[in-house]
């Protein structure tokens, strides 16, 4: 470790430099928010947000432990009690409907309340719930979606659609009864429910398309061809809406990047058939970065003098996971922490609520007496004294990463444990490792960020979010406050001189 650090004055100091910043957080920031933006990281609980924070380091040449994460900036922290209400160790479909309806609700299902039941298409009529987005764009903000996944997978689709199935991803993934009950398959609500959602970026071609159709980008494989039954090419139907609206489709980045924000209200970028590949798999020719995702849609969405609301996942975290993969969620987790850091600099704190949270967490988890500076993906400084074997610092409770060689566990020294698609070992032999239980991080800054405190149920973020940009229900204080003074009345001047001296504290 650094020869400062044996300085008793460098902890010291370092303690009252963290205590004078804290002590201007006294003066509450309770500006109305023009503009609020959710981050969510699919499968991001606390351990994965620390690993993640050790790797940002230990990429820049550092330790690892005492770097900052974008995310670990902000003010205000809190904890999120994310079950279902039907399930302890919750999906994520029925946590997107808390964080993004107001509502907790049954695993697997979206934008529906508790009342409905999975796939039993005649429970949905009635129990729909709207969401945030819904109230955004009712207040006439612009609203976007931008995600790592497939713009219908579960936490996209929960902002604008009313699904018993998170697995309905269009009418070619649903059960007959099902199609003639009158139930949509999501891709097509993702185009009729809101049908002006300003920005939508992300995967998902596929059920876009009419079955059998050859996909622009891998014409010759037939996995990724449209899978639609009703013939319906809803990309061709969004384009034809909106050519007169200065209205784009973008299917790589190529395309993506050279529009001018300037010249686009409404943008619809699907960049795979199905999800984005991982960030360390990424195509830099043909596919955007989470971060060049972001500044695209926020350079978009800014233009609206009444604000946006902007929904950004990093979806793929969950993906690592569930795979074994720790090395590809860390990364995923730190390229959304880029993501965090670029709309920290499009946006300013005093008419932006910015949100940093996670649907649930997974048995992930590192540990073994690591020294200070141990690679991530290392291993421990001890072998078990049950076994004599090695073990690496990280391991899952369950997944696919469980092994026996000739009836024992795999000695990993005989094994490329820091490559890309390493499985680490697991306790509990499963073809995919399971969420986790236990509370997530909620990270906020901005108007009324402070209302996001202590221990929460997950559904009482976006009720905060509303009441801090006066949308939804939340209206009565800001008629109440209508005479004081806002921040349209603060000059840019100062608004970007007080942005700065945030960043440097």
């Amino acid at each position: 470790f650094y020869e400062s650090e044996k300085d008793p004055d460098f902890w010291k100091e370092w303690a009252q430099r963290t205590l004078k910043n804290a002590l201007t957080l006294q003066d509450l920031n309770k500006n109305v928010a023009k503009n609020i933006i959710l981050f969510l990281g699919d499968g991001m609980g606390v351990p994965t947000v620390t690993a993640a924070r050790i790797l940002k380091g230990q990429m820049s040449g550092q330790n690892g432990e005492e770097t900052q994460l974008e995310m670990d900036k902000f003010p205000y922290v809190a904890l999120s009690k994310t079950y279902n209400t039907n399930a302890q160790v919750p999906d994520s479909a029925g946590t997107a409907t808390a964080y993004l309806c107001g509502v907790k609700a049954n695993e697997g299902t979206v934008g529906v309340s508790a009342a409905a039941v999975r796939s039993q298409c005649n429970t949905t009529q009635g129990n729909e719930v709207k969401s945030i987005l819904k109230w955004a764009k009712d207040a006439g903000k612009s609203v976007g979606i931008v995600t790592t996944t497939r713009v219908n997978h579960a936490t996209p689709s929960a902002a604008y659609a009313h699904c018993v199935d998170r697995d309905w991803y269009s009418d070619g993934d649903m059960p007959p009864e099902a199609l003639q009950s009158g139930c949509k398959d999501i891709a097509r609500q993702l185009f009729e429910n809101i049908p002006d959602i300003n920005v939508i970026m992300g995967g998902g071609r596929r059920s876009m398309y009419p079955r059998n159709t050859p996909d622009v980008e891998y014409p010759g494989d037939k996995k990724h061809n449209g899978t639609r039954k009703d013939g319906r090419n809803l990309v061709a139907e969004w384009t034809d809406r909106v050519k007169d609206k200065k209205g784009y489709y973008a299917w790589n980045r190529k395309e993506l990047l050279s529009l001018n924000p300037n010249d686009v209200d409404y943008l619809l970028g699907l960049f795979e058939p199905g999800d984005l590949p991982y960030e360390l798999e990424r195509n830099k020719e043909t596919d955007p970065s989470l971060t060049e995702m972001v500044d695209v849609a926020i350079k978009i969405l800014r233009k609206n003098e009444r604000g946006f609301y902007l929904l950004v996942e990093g979806g793929r975290i969950d993906h690592g996971h569930h795979e074994g993969k720790a090395k590809q969620a860390l990364h995923e987790a730190v390229e959304m922490d880029r993501a965090i850091t670029r709309a920290g600099l499009l946006t300013s704190i005093y008419d932006t609520l910015t949100v940093v949270t996670a649907d649930h967490s997974h048995v992930f988890s590192f540990g073994g007496y690591t020294p200070r500076g141990n690679s991530i993906f290392g291993l421990a400084p001890i072998v078990s004294d049950v076994d004599q074997k090695p073990f690496t610092s990280i391991l899952y409770g369950n997944g696919p990463g469980f092994k026996l060689v000739n009836g024992t566990r795999e000695n990993v020294s005989t094994v490329h444990y820091e490559q890309n698609n390493y499985q680490a070992q697991s306790a509990v032999p499963l073809s995919m490792e399971t969420h986790g239980g236990e509370d997530v991080a909620i990270f906020s800054k901005g108007p009324m960020a402070h209302l996001l405190h202590g221990v929460q149920e997950q559904h009482y973020i976006p009720h905060v979010m509303a009441y801090a940009a006066c949308i939804g229900q939340n209206k009565d204080h800001c008629r109440a406050n209508s005479g004081s003074p806002s921040l349209s009345h603060i000059s840019p001047t100062l608004a970007f001189l007080l942005s700065v001296k945030w960043l440097l504290c």
